[in-house]
């Protein structure tokens, strides 16, 4: 059979301008409505529209909260949610119920717009971000819609966790010895060796006392250098000033062992007739008004007798 030839006319300069553009695909996206919006047509619009550059998967709202319908982990770009402002108010209760199951649908960065909805709804951007969204639009636009974002490392994704790997013992020797505090080259000292005879004494808890160094101690409870025969002496030594405390009084200065004599008569006149019990004592213990003033002291018991010429003494 012969060939046969097929004449073809030029193409016009038109045609040869003309570009084919091709439209860009974009991930699959979710459409989510309910029997209200599909009754009145805003569900079949909204897939239409995305139909035109994605593939499309639907559901029910209802569906997806009975657990009769589960998504996909990590495999829609974006989900469209399309209800009517009296369903948002109904589905307030179990809204983040539903934003927990789309967020673990979407992909990281994938995008979750929520159309038609009413100002009754002022929490929603809240409830978004405790789902774990990011807001995009910071509040409900004119149009009734609100964009969010899923995070690029969402809470709860699983990674890899490489395993540790054994170290063999050569290796494990080495570091072990970059941390030894001591060195096997460095020899060992004896403690005991860096001790003197002095620092082997025994320290002695009280030093014998010096009666003429400074003292800035009393003797201790069970005193054995000597301190508190030292005390004792000086205290049996020392003398005692004796007040008088009328207004006016006078003192007197007396030694211990009279401090001491007039303490015992004073202990041992129960029968002291005067009106304060201290005339006998002396004129460091008499009134301003005592009649025995001026006479010295007498023994307890002894009749004194005054005569009313004293008072010319």
């Amino acid at each position: 059979m012969a060939p046969t030839a097929i004449f073809l006319p030029p193409a016009t300069a038109r045609e040869q301008q003309k570009v084919v553009v091709a439209v860009p695909t974009k991930g699959s996206a979710l459409a989510i409505g309910s029997p209200a919006t599909a009754e009145d047509g805003s569900y079949q619009s909204l897939i239409s529209s995305l139909e035109e550059t994605r593939q499309v998967e639907r559901h029910m709202v209802d569906r997806l909260l009975d657990g009769a319908a589960t998504l996909t982990p990590s495999s829609f770009s974006s989900v469209h949610v399309a209800l009517s402002p009296l369903e948002y108010e109904a589905l307030a209760p179990r809204m983040s119920s539903l934003l927990s199951q789309v967020l673990s649908g979407l992909e990281p960065l994938g995008t979750l717009h929520i159309l038609h909805l009413a100002s009754s709804l002022p929490n929603l951007p809240s409830e978004l971000t405790l789902a774990g969204f990011n807001i995009l639009s910071t509040s409900i636009s004119v149009e009734g819609a609100i964009i969010a974002q899923k995070p690029a490392h969402s809470t709860g994704t699983k990674t890899a966790v490489p395993l540790r790997r054994k170290i063999d013992a050569d290796r494990k020797a080495s570091k072990k010895a970059l941390w030894t505090l001591s060195a096997p080259a460095t020899p060992s000292i004896n403690p005991e060796d860096l001790l003197t005879d002095a620092d082997r004494q025994r320290p002695e808890l009280c030093e014998p006392v010096n009666r003429n160094a400074p003292r800035r101690k009393k003797a201790c409870k069970g005193c054995t250098c000597g301190l508190a025969e030292l005390e004792a002496e000086e205290l049996a030594q020392s003398n005692v000033v004796l007040l008088d405390g009328s207004e006016g009084g006078k003192t007197m200065e007396v030694s211990q062992s009279e401090k001491d004599r007039l303490i015992a008569a004073a202990a041992s006149a129960p029968k002291a007739t005067s009106s304060c019990g201290n005339c006998y004592l002396g004129d460091a213990f008499r009134c301003s008004g005592c009649p025995y003033r001026g006479l010295p002291a007498f023994q307890p018991g002894e009749k004194v007798e005054v005569d009313f010429s004293m008072d010319d003494i």
